[in-house]
């Protein structure tokens, strides 16, 4: 796979990048020749390869933003792709959820993303170059029941990405956000929260997924490599997409069915409830 002509390897941050599609993308670029500081919760964890560097960093966390900008300064002189790939699973019923949940999911979904963002902007603007690239998902862009946080913060991602791109596009700042449907990593191993039913469900559509991370992967590159502003990986996720926008009354049909069948595996029948 042959990334576009710069003058050097790329500087690459990717948060996340001990596990699942941030390791996959880090080993990825690092087999590439980029440059490419991998940054993730623990102290370096033995899955990062060696040809990266490794930087311990928490969303949430200022202080740790502001620690990762300093570094990509001193030691690189500069950063050309912030990959903001850091997230965790969740799922659950608005009235089993705990706000609690919600405000763990935010944290970490949604403002993670914002503070990287955030955080780079002036020093791309500097350079007038850089790319963001944000991972959401395809429950970015398609909402279905029993996963209100989980898609309420990954459209926010895509809002703030569709946003971004027009914003900073002046100084020549690329902006692109990835929305997968499911695919076989670690993820699962993130829920928290009161809805067993809910995560024991999205823990086997991630785990009996067909696509690796590593496959994922190789397509979010190609679509970096592109500029892409929406990187879709598959053709699940593809026919979701252009589904709702061009076959709204199927799209509002097959949603209404899931709620339906939700509502029975929790033990009511929606019928009950109608005058």
């Amino acid at each position: 796979m042959q990334r576009p002509h710069t003058d050097g390897p790329r500087r690459a941050l990717v948060t996340g990048g001990a596990s699942g599609l941030g390791l996959a993308l880090v080993t990825l670029l690092v087999e590439r020749g980029e440059r490419v500081l991998a940054a993730d919760l623990a102290e370096r964890p033995d899955s990062v390869p060696a040809g990266a560097e490794y930087l311990p960093l928490d969303v949430r966390s200022q202080q740790d933003w502001d620690a990762a900008l300093r570094w990509v300064r001193e030691a690189w002189g500069g950063l050309d792709l912030l990959v903001n790939n850091a997230g965790v699973a969740t799922g659950g019923r608005i009235d089993v959820e705990s706000m609690s949940d919600w405000e763990r999911v935010v944290g970490v979904n949604l403002l993670g993303p914002a503070r990287g963002c955030h955080t780079v902007t002036p020093l791309f603007k500097e350079q007038r170059s850089g790319h963001l690239v944000n991972v959401a998902s395809l429950a970015g862009l398609v909402h279905g029941p029993g996963m209100s946080s989980y898609n309420a913060t990954k459209a926010g991602v895509v809002a703030l990405s569709e946003t971004l791109g027009f914003e900073l596009g002046p100084w020549g700042i690329d902006v692109s956000v990835v929305c997968p449907a499911f695919f076989r990593t670690n993820l699962h191993e993130s829920f928290a929260g009161k809805d067993s039913a809910m995560q024991e469900a999205g823990a086997r559509l991630i785990t009996e997924a067909s696509a690796s991370a590593q496959d994922v992967a190789r397509i979010v590159l190609e679509g970096i490599d592109k500029r892409k502003p929406v990187i879709l990986t598959d053709r699940l996720g593809k026919q979701a997409y252009y589904g709702k926008r061009f076959a709204r009354p199927l799209y509002d049909r097959m949603m209404r069915g899931q709620a339906a069948r939700l509502a029975r595996r929790a033990g009511q029948d929606p019928q009950e409830f109608l005058p």
